[in-house]
Formats: C-alpha cells, structure tokens, sequence
C-alpha cells in the first residue's frame, strides 16, 4: 500500500464499525489476529469515510434489494475490467466462502453458470464501463425486465460504486492478501 497506516488510529476506527454486517468478514479477520482488509485500513484514516461506506453499503453491499449473488457477478466484471487486485481477489475469495463457485472468473464468463438476472447485470456492467452514455437499449431493457425499478437503481448504483473503489485501491496501491481465505 502506498500510505502509511497508523495501527492505534485504524483500530479506534475499525473498533467503531466492526459489529456493522458490512465489515464481517474483516472482523473475523481481527478477531483471528489479522488486521482488517488494507481498503478499510486505508479508509480508517479518514473515518469519516469509514463510516459512509458503512452507510452506502447497508443499502447496496452487502445490504440492499437485490440479491448478493448477482452483486458478486457485477463487482468480479467490473474489477477485473478495472484490474482491481484488491477487489477481484477479496470477491473470489468471498464468492468461495458464500458458495458461489469454486471458480468465480470462470463462472460469470460462462452464460450457462448464471441467471437471468445475473447475466442481465454482467451485461450491463459492461455496456455502462464502455459508456455510460450510449448503453445499448437491448442491454437496458434486459435488464429493466430482470429488475423492478428500485433494483434497476440499485444495479447501477453498485455498478458506479464498484468503479469507484476500484480507482481508490488502485491509485493507493491497496492489495487483497488473503484475509478472507
């Protein structure tokens, strides 16, 4: 990572969330010793913004209308689009723990391994990254068809904010080290 981490403040940061459902998984690595994922050590330094990823997350990931599964398909498309270590890796690593697939690349390559809602969401993962513009209507309509609105906003909302922590762990450097294993 390229910032230093401060061990004392990043735990007076972490300790404040830790019991939120959004940090689970890092707080089962603290409590087996580790630190917490470098994202939220780097995000402690500013625990403001700790606590609005909390909130933005309680109502899109892992919180929210739609389903995580089809989260995971849009968070892995967009990461590895992104190439995001951080984001790609910790999602293989929770879509394993979750049981989503033994190979989650693998799976969300393959059209047969997904839902109606899931591909809807891939395809629309990747018609927003190309231009947010010019979203080819047969894409958009798949998707308002697998989709109530709310969710529509939802999926868009979570395709914007997974390219958003993307750009954040990649210009800080932020790794995934396997915590989640």
């Amino acid at each position: 990572m390229q910032i230093t981490i401060d061990e004392k403040a990043m735990r007076a940061a972490f300790d404040a969330v830790k019991d939120d459902p959004v940090f689970a998984e890092s707080a089962a690595a603290v409590r087996a010793g580790k630190w917490p994922v470098q994202m939220f050590q780097a995000l402690s330094l500013q625990p403001s913004l700790l606590e609005a990823f909390t909130a933005v997350s309680r109502g899109v990931y892992p919180g929210g209308r739609v389903e995580r599964e089809v989260k995971e398909v849009i968070i892995l498309e967009a990461s590895r689009r992104n190439a995001c270590q951080f984001c790609t890796q910790s999602h293989i690593a929770m879509c394993r723990m979750i049981g989503l697939s033994n190979d989650p690349l693998a799976m969300v390559d393959d059209a047969s391994q997904l839902t109606e809602r899931q591909m809807a969401a891939r395809e629309l993962t990747r018609a927003v990254m190309t231009d947010s513009n010019s979203v080819p209507t047969q894409v958009y309509d798949r998707a308002h068809a697998a989709f109530a609105d709310a969710e529509l906003v939802e999926v868009v909302f979570m395709i914007g904010f997974i390219n958003c922590l993307n750009l954040f762990n990649n210009t800080l450097g932020v790794r995934y080290e396997g915590e989640y294993a």
